[in-house]
């Protein structure tokens, strides 16, 4: 577990002050598009150690009387049921869960807008289960030759053909469930019919990464090419920045390229564009809040690392390819790492090898390396979960927190009754089974307290896991990787 490398309070105020300048900039009305993550970005709570997964949403609680949330779907998307990689869920239904938490924290959710609708069935009927929530819904459609051809697009033929979603804040945050949503064009669109309507209004753009005060090849910023080596995506020097004012800045190969069709956009709408470089649009301060650069650039190495893992297990099983693998193995060149880094690879194999079948190896808070084997009762996973909790709690290591006679029946129930071939307790049904001892047993007691501490661990198994398992370890938080290659 490393130290802490990033002001996360320093981040929400200079953040929110930094915001609230851009929107005086504009008159008092902004759209900000926000990418990445909005309520659960834990790809910066693992690259800036102190970073918290809700910070950009409690930022914006220190706006939540000047802001209302839009939020952008794609109705394709709706169609062929995309799901969320992080959360395994669509993106349909994480358009209902962020819907959920944002009124429950008290923003204003003020409509969902279905982008490139064409009367899809599944977004038609999605539409209407937003409308008996009593959601507003509105309809921005496909734009011939968007976003290039920009006569077109900025008229009542590409833009003034997209509904007008009605706002009433001076924040307008156009956020979504993912990429390719169309949170931009959204903005553009609403930039467009505010003018029409003779309204003062301005973009802005909330990426956190590449950070842009950063060097081109700093950890942090090639842990984000990392996240994103399947999309074929690169950092480079903002060009047009270091132009204007000579000035180095990173940026977003795909931001770069688009934005002289941008600049050509809000010159139609606006009469000039009001920046002169892609970093101009942002309102990015994570940069400024880092206070342990070394700790960030272990953070942003170890993430390197467990995004080459996962591309050599999607590669094994089909739903990645080498490329992607390549490209991680030419950052983790960038940064010096290699496999040996990440210390519970070795303490995962090494169990492996002498137990003959599968293990697993967690590293704790302190530093101290604990593994699981595989059992006639238990899976490695499993075996190593509990192994973890008796260290944590100081629980005799030779001591049973389930009962062999209670694991017995459950066994029964998943080969005779369910079906199932594999008798060993995965680790889902392992917590459950330590939760009833819990009850009657003041060691499995202790255990179960110490549950919380397994957040941010790093852990390795030494085969592919199966998705409960999976499952189990990303909601304890615990930072997983597997080898490419599975149990027999």
């Amino acid at each position: 577990m490393g130290k802490i490398g990033f002001d996360n309070d320093k981040y929400i105020q200079m953040q929110s002050a930094h915001i609230r300048e851009r929107i005086a900039q504009f008159g008092g009305k902004l759209y900000l598009e926000f990418g990445g993550k909005l309520y659960d970005d834990y790809h910066a709570s693992r690259v800036l150690p102190g970073f918290q997964p809700d910070s950009k949403l409690r930022m914006l609680l220190n706006l939540k009387d000047q802001v209302e949330m839009v939020i952008a779907i794609n109705a394709a998307d709706i169609e062929k049921n995309k799901i969320r990689g992080d959360l395994g869920i669509t993106y349909d239904r994480d358009v209902i869960r962020l819907i959920d938490i944002f009124r429950e924290l008290g923003l204003y959710v003020s409509s969902v807008v279905l982008t490139r609708f064409n009367s899809q069935p599944a977004a038609k009927a999605f539409q209407a289960r937003l409308e008996s929530l009593g959601v507003k819904v509105y309809h921005h459609y496909a734009i011939a030759g968007y976003p290039s051809d920009t006569a077109h697009i900025v008229s009542d033929d590409g833009f003034g053909k997209n509904e007008f979603i009605e706002t009433t804040r001076e924040l307008v945050v156009v956020t979504a469930p993912g990429p390719g949503s169309g949170k931009l064009a959204t903005c553009l669109s609403q930039l467009y019919h505010e003018h029409e309507r003779g309204v003062q209004a301005g973009y802005a753009k909330f990426e956190t990464f590449p950070v842009w005060n950063l060097s081109l090849n700093h950890p942090v910023n090639l842990a984000y090419e990392a996240a994103t080596a399947d999309l074929s995506d690169v950092n480079m020097i903002d060009p047009f920045h270091l132009e204007a004012y000579g000035e180095t800045t990173v940026n977003y190969n795909r931001d770069v390229e688009a934005f002289p069709v941008l600049v050509a956009m809000f010159e139609k709408i606006l009469g000039e564009c009001p920046y002169k470089s892609p970093t101009d649009m942002g309102v990015n301060m994570v940069g400024n809040c880092i206070i342990d650069d070394e700790a960030t650039r272990y953070a942003s190495c170890q993430e390197i690392l467990r995004r080459y893992y996962a591309a050599l297990c999607d590669a094994k099983q089909g739903k990645g390819s080498e490329d992607t693998v390549f490209k991680l193995e030419l950052l983790m060149k960038k940064v010096g790492i290699t496999k040996e880094a990440r210390r519970v690879v070795a303490a995962a194999l090494d169990r492996a090898e002498q137990t003959g079948d599968a293990a697993a190896a967690m590293e704790l808070p302190d530093g101290t390396i604990v593994t699981g084997k595989t059992s006639d009762l238990l899976g490695a996973a499993s075996a190593l979960v509990l192994n973890a909790l008796k260290t944590l709690g100081g629980i005799d290591s030779e001591l049973h927190l389930i009962s062999p006679l209670a694991i017995d029946p459950i066994q029964h129930l998943k080969i005779d009754h369910l079906g199932n071939r594999n008798p060993r307790l995965h680790t889902d049904e392992t917590l459950i089974a330590l939760s009833i001892s819990a009850v009657s047993d003041a060691a499995a007691e202790q255990a179960m307290e110490q549950l919380s501490k397994l957040r941010g661990c790093d852990v390795h198994s030494s085969v592919i896991l199966s998705s409960v398992d999976e499952n189990v370890f990303k909601r304890l938080g615990v930072n997983l990787t597997c080898e490419p290659r599975y149990s027999n």
